[in-house]
């Protein structure tokens, strides 16, 4: 398994920062409590969904919408546990 470069953590972590409050506190949790133990595909699916926009993402975060990948549920099922 090759590391993951800093500076692309560093840009993800930066694209987690979002224009909605209850999204932003959501991320803002997830990066402090789990972002840093995600596999390399689950870091992947991270990233695809924050092509999402803000009220998308925030409506599939608190289950008012679901995603067919498998691999983006699972990163939104640790969201919705936090």
């Amino acid at each position: 398994m090759t590391p993951i470069d800093p500076v692309e953590l560093k840009r993800i972590r930066w694209r987690s920062r979002r224009g909605l409050l209850e999204l932003d506190l959501v991320l803002e949790r997830f990066l402090a409590q789990r972002f840093d133990a995600l596999s390399p595909a689950q870091l992947a699916a991270y990233r695809e969904l924050l092509d999402l926009p803000d009220n998308d993402f925030l409506d599939i975060v608190n289950g008012k919408a679901d995603l067919d990948d498998a691999a983006q549920m699972e990163i939104v099922g640790i969201l919705r546990a936090i």
